[in-house]
């Protein structure tokens, strides 16, 4: 592989310069708070408006302009004539067998298709009930990972934050009815109520590489009198983009971090994530030294379980002395096989060794839930299998 030119932050190959497309009607979503403000004076309303209007999308997740009910008729027709609310379509929606994961491909203004999974997690003891939505960054992805069904679909372009913030709150509003479906059951009461309370971007796109519009819609969510996710629900995962990460640090967000690592040295990891040529094994991990050190925040190492690849005792006892010393946890991931992939998952007998080899070094770890593999849950995989049926 030729190694790609240095790059700022929001440039090159892994901060693709892919366009941007909008919709015939700009998206309301598109707009901070601010910008709000300025457009209700534009439209002569009263600065309160905006105040309104934000809560009626974010908070109240109205469906459409005509039915934000504490705005004027004038108002909203307004609305109605010059912006739109989404450009979301929903092309399908599968359920597991199991009820706890559902997910939905869909069709943006200008055909690409994307992926949002919600999980749904019982309270065990150490954590409440929780509904996690997994959003998607961008529409596919140009970093290539060979055991990823986005990777191999390669990269068409950046999702706008307007299309990233949307599918929290299409997660929101599914979430929200089965709260009330449950409540008229009688299964909680309204006090329970809680809809989407963990929002990870672990989709479709590398985040880090869209990095200002997934800033952008972070703040969003974590609007008080919006979506109000709290910073620490919110979880960015990255292949492990070196600049941005260091970027991140600097933010002052105490949100998660989450490095997909999935091999202790270079030439494992090499064979699998073609971005380790570019930033390798060494420098990722000083790099995330520098971010525990200024955010004092626990660094998430996602670890994807290949068979025979990245699975063994040896190779466990590699990556907790590569890990030693930092703050972190890592997450064991059994792989979701894919049509193009040539890797078959490990099995749990063999994910409890490494796991006990991790051990050996003090590194915690887990061995993640599996949730969805009857729905192609698998980032990637639902949009790879409508692609066929649908010959897009």
């Amino acid at each position: 592989m030729t190694t790609p030119p240095s790059t700022s932050p929001d440039s090159g190959p892994t901060a693709v310069d892919a366009p941007e497309a909008t919709a015939a009607l700009p998206s309301i979503l598109e707009h901070s708070r601010d910008k709000l403000t300025s457009i209700m004076l534009e439209l002569g309303e009263k600065k309160f408006r905006a105040d309104q209007l934000w809560r009626s999308i974010y908070h109240e997740t109205a469906e459409s302009f005509e039915d934000m009910s504490t705005l004027s008729k004038p108002f909203r027709k307004s609305l109605i004539e010059k912006y739109s609310l989404s450009s979301l379509e929903q092309a399908t929606f599968v359920t597991s067998a199991d009820g706890t994961t559902s997910k939905a491909l869909y069709k943006l203004h200008d055909d690409e298709l994307i992926e949002t999974v919600l999980m749904r997690y019982e309270a065990d003891g150490h954590r409440r009930n929780r509904k996690t939505a997994c959003i998607s960054t961008q529409a596919g992805c140009a970093l290539g990972c060979t055991f990823c069904a986005t990777g191999q679909q390669g990269l068409r372009r950046n999702l706008t934050v307007g299309e990233i913030v949307a599918q929290v709150i299409e997660m929101q509003r599914i979430a929200h009815r089965e709260d009330e479906a449950q409540v008229a059951e009688g299964k909680r009461t309204t006090g329970e109520l809680q809809g989407v309370t963990n929002v990870v971007f672990m989709g479709m796109g590398e985040p880090l590489a869209n990095y200002r519009n997934v800033m952008s819609a972070i703040r969003v969510l974590n609007d008080g009198q919006g979506l109000n996710i709290g910073a620490r629900h919110i979880t960015v995962s990255t292949v492990g983009l070196v600049p941005q990460i260091l970027q991140l640090a600097d933010e002052e967000l105490q949100i998660n971090l989450a490095i997909s690592l999935h091999a202790p040295d270079n030439a494992t990891r090499s064979q699998t994530m073609p971005i380790n040529q570019r930033y390798p094994v060494q420098e990722l991990i000083r790099a995330c030294h520098t971010y525990a050190d200024k955010t004092k925040r626990r660094i998430f190492f996602e670890y994807v379980l290949l068979k025979e690849q990245n699975d063994s005792l040896e190779q466990a006892q590699k990556l907790g002395r590569l890990l030693n010393g930092l703050h972190c946890h890592v997450n064991l991931i059994p792989v979701n096989p894919t049509k193009e992939g040539s890797f078959e998952r490990t099995d749990l007998a063999t994910a409890k060794v490494f796991q006990s080899g991790l051990k050996q070094y003090g590194i915690p770890s887990t061995v993640r839930m599996e949730k969805g593999i009857d729905i192609n849950a698998g980032c990637g995989q639902l949009r790879e299998r409508a692609v066929e049926i649908l010959g897009a």
